[in-house]
């Protein structure tokens, strides 16, 4: 059963380690256990719903409650305490495209508003209902679900768009065939939400991000059909698919989806190398990246991040005798670990390896092996669970990202963890913070932070030490002069922030194409940018 109120499925967990328990004792204070609601006490709040009867649409309360909030922070303090606010008038479950041309049609004779819901995995409020005058239809995509079409000699393959990560994946391996997109949200996100949020996966080197992989589709808008045909390649005036990666349902529902699937890579290993200082290891991880090898991912953490992985991942006596063997080679307390992805033929992987380790020995590298590679593959999953149990300890955990060129990089990882860092001393309060580059080019790099600090007295207090801390990240960020978003998307969250990268003129651009797709307005309206603007 998927949790309400947290992340993922209920009978899954991420026990604290006593390390990490202790680490963040020491870091920031011992945290104190909130006091959260019910599913029952909350159910028992919700208001009668104001749709007209629908064949497709359910109004029971709990299933309203489930489809009201993502898994940002702000949602999950709200599910916590029972403070939503405005919540679904009901939740529809097409099964077709044509379904939901019909719903689209519906909420346009009986003025509605709609919200597209894919896996429900948003981290920066896309689904969220916003009040307003008119009643509110989530449209969950959860029955479009199927292969519906497999061409491997093109290597297309079309599918629902509410179909999850793993059902895909599974669909394709059986007939020899991968995507190969795995955000870390994969258990439970959908191909429509990646299209929709412009996601990025894991192994975004090596096997594109989603605008590479999605070749095309059908997007229900209130103005009609719009049917995108997966040409390999095309000069015929601007790429329609453009308007809508990353459009988060503003202009149109994306029901079907072509993408670029590839054969299962023979080999797909995990390295890892460890350097002695953050200047050695993100020059040498830029050298790879650059090289232009065939790499399926590269992944850097800073010295705080790789103290806080091992203490994570436990095993004392281990960690303990690999730091003596990093001593002897030079590697001290300042290390930095960097994970690097093969894929491909025995040969290609032999061949990149190779290349890969020259680079990294002129920069001081230390290469052990694929201990702690397997290990991040079997977990790669599960840090977001880690949140629900740290939660239960009094202790926040959030996530904040972005991406900058590479001269850019350092500044701006350190312009981000200082506000972070500072960004509760008005009230004596600490704050853990690392990072790790999470997704590499050849001119610059992604940039993902973690951080940790203590649950309020109540809900407001703790929603209001968050707020603090999203709005230090997000006004560093644009200060410094990174991209708000990298691969979490926009809605309501970002929303604020968006017209210092795209500009004034922009924004009008992207208002328009909503005029023109969605006249009345009635598609997840407050996302992207502010209706009426």
């Amino acid at each position: 059963m998927r949790r309400w109120n947290g992340w993922g499925d209920e009978s899954k967990d991420y026990p604290v380690k006593a390390g990490i328990l202790g680490l963040l004792k020491q870091l920031i204070g011992v945290g104190t256990a909130p006091s959260d609601i019910s599913l029952a006490e909350i159910v028992a709040q919700v208001p009668a719903s104001h749709l007209p009867h629908h064949e497709l649409i359910s109004t029971d309360p709990e299933l309203r409650i489930r489809h009201a909030r993502g898994q940002s922070f702000a949602d999950l303090v709200a599910t916590r305490s029972g403070e939503l606010g405005q919540i679904p008038d009901g939740v529809a479950f097409p099964q077709s495209s044509q379904a939901v041309r019909e719903l689209i049609d519906w909420a346009s004779a009986n003025n509605l508003s709609l919200i597209p819901y894919g896996g429900g995995t948003s981290v920066a409020g896309h689904i969220n209902p916003v009040a307003g005058e008119r009643p509110i239809l989530t449209v969950s995509l959860a029955k479009l679900n199927r292969l519906l079409e497999i061409n491997p000699t093109a290597r297309l393959a079309r599918f629902g768009a509410g179909i999850k990560g793993p059902d895909l994946e599974a669909q394709l391996r059986a007939v020899g065939f991968t995507l190969g997109h795995f955000p870390q949200s994969f258990e439970l996100s959908t191909l429509g939400g990646w299209i929709a949020t412009r996601s990025s996966g894991q192994q975004s080197l090596g096997f594109g991000r989603i605008e590479q992989l999605w070749a095309g589709g059908r997007v229900e808008t209130p103005q009609g059909s719009l049917e995108l045909a997966p040409f390999p390649a095309s000069a015929a005036g601007p790429d329609l698919r453009e308007m809508l990666l990353g459009s988060e349902g503003r202009y149109g529902i994306i029901t079907e989806a072509t993408v670029r699937i590839r054969p299962i890579p023979e080999l797909d290993v995990v390295h890892a190398i460890f350097f002695a200082s953050w200047e050695q290891a993100q020059t040498a991880a830029r050298t790879i990246a650059q090289a232009n090898l065939p790499l399926g991912m590269l992944r850097l953490s800073t010295p705080t991040e790789t103290i806080t992985n091992l203490a994570l991942a436990g095993h004392e006596r281990a960690i303990g005798l690999l730091e003596g063997f990093l001593k002897l080679r030079g590697v001290g307390s300042e290390k930095c670990m960097l994970l690097v992805g093969f894929i491909g033929s025995q040969a290609q992987v032999q061949l990149s390896r190779q290349a890969v380790l020259s680079l990294a020995r002129q920069h001081g590298g230390v290469h052990i092996g694929q201990s702690f590679g397997k290990a991040w593959q079997t977990g790669r999953f599960r840090a977001p669970y880690l949140r629900n149990r740290l939660w239960e300890l009094g202790y926040g955990v959030d996530t904040v990202e972005t991406a900058t060129t590479w001269e850019n990089v350092t500044p701006l990882l350190h312009s981000l963890e200082h506000s972070l860092r500072n960004g509760l001393a008005a009230e004596h309060e600490q704050v853990h913070v690392f990072t790790h580059l999470s997704h590499f080019y050849p001119t610059g790099s992604s940039i993902y932070t973690t951080y940790a600090f203590r649950l309020g007295n109540d809900a407001q207090a703790t929603l209001a030490r968050w707020q603090a801390l999203k709005t230090a990240a997000s006004q560093a960020i644009v200060t410094a002069g990174g991209t708000i978003s990298h691969q979490h998307g926009v809605g309501l969250d970002h929303r604020p922030y968006l017209e210092a990268e795209k500009g004034r003129l922009g924004i009008g651009a992207l208002q328009q194409l909503g005029q023109h797709f969605d006249p009345q307005g009635l598609l997840n309206p407050a996302k992207l940018y502010e209706d009426g603007q």
